[in-house]
């Protein structure tokens, strides 16, 4: 039996269910009291973001053999659990990179050009030209934190646009090939150095709030961030505190340390202008989403063949 929690391309999850019995309810991630009972029987679970594949989850799913994960980031997977009990975790590696790399070179050429939040006061008779002239993207640098497929693939579209490329990548090695037109600079350097600021590294314990007030306090005055990794890797009220400072110029935020957002903890960005939320759909389009589910649907039914 295969399991699928959240939503994925309804063909690939007929495709799935034509070989094998299925049980697909996109919201069933917003009931996971509920999923534990469900497991007995299924050999692949299929998640994105939101279902925690956890210990105890793993204790009650005696028939697992596969989690297919829609997506690329895996921080809500205890991997280490899944290898001891030899279920395979398989990510859509590589399936939704463009639609990232799309998201992070808008939302930087919105943000520096910072016109695109004018609806309001327009609407309201203002003509607000003098706080809305912004800056071009051409001859700004984009620093990159992580320098994986995803980062990349942003690299080769924001220098179709005219930006230099600086990253930080530890685990990258020096001498690969992939180094190729970016800038090799240590974290510190990147954020001083950079008119805009990309994040690209998974969520782990050295990796939390990486970009907290301290590192913020490195950043250009002036630059802005785009965050469409992981929501815990930035300290957010560093980050609104940064910018009621007005030494950070803007930010487009996709990702959150709660998810979905509370009205609560959205509180902390209450005021703030040049600011771009989106509920976690940097890697999400309609194209990306039939690649993603075309891939995982592959993968899982090779493994139950």
């Amino acid at each position: 039996m295969i399991l699928i929690t959240e939503f994925m391309d309804q063909s690939e999850a007929d495709r799935m269910a034509a070989a094998h019995e299925t049980h697909y309810d996109p919201n069933l991630a917003d009931r996971q009291a509920d999923i534990p009972a469900m497991m007995p029987g299924v050999q692949a679970l299929v998640v994105r973001n939101r279902t925690q594949v956890t210990q105890a989850l793993l204790d009650a799913s005696p028939d697992l053999k596969v989690v297919g994960r829609l997506g690329v980031g895996l921080d809500n997977i205890d991997l280490e659990a899944c290898k001891a009990r030899g279920i395979e975790v398989i990510p859509a590696i590589g399936a939704n990179t463009l639609s990232v790399a799309e998201y992070v070179v808008t939302n930087a050429a919105n943000l520096l050009r910072n016109a695109y939040q004018a609806n309001a006061a327009m609407m309201a008779g203002d003509w607000p030209r003098a706080t809305c002239s912004g800056r071009e993207v051409a001859g700004r640098q984009l620093g990159l934190i992580g320098y994986g497929g995803i980062a990349r693939e942003t690299a080769r579209l924001a220098r179709g646009m005219g930006m230099g490329i600086a990253a930080y990548d530890p685990h990258l090695p020096p001498d690969s090939p992939h180094w190729q037109g970016a800038a090799q600079m240590g974290l510190n350097e990147v954020l001083a150095t950079s008119d805009v600021i990309s994040l690209h590294v998974p969520l782990t314990d050295a990796t939390r709030h990486m970009i907290n007030a301290e590192q913020l306090a490195l950043m250009r005055p002036g630059s802005v961030l785009v965050n469409a990794a992981r929501g815990g890797v930035v300290d957010e009220a560093a980050l609104a505190q940064a910018m009621q400072s007005g030494h950070i110029a803007g930010a487009a935020l996709d990702v959150f340390e709660t998810e979905p957002l509370s009205a609560e903890a959205a509180q902390i960005f209450a005021g703030l202008s040049n600011l771009i939320l989106t509920p976690h759909i940097a890697g999400v389009t309609q194209e990306s989403n039939t690649r993603v589910s075309t891939m995982i649907a592959d993968l899982v039914l090779d493994r139950l063949s």
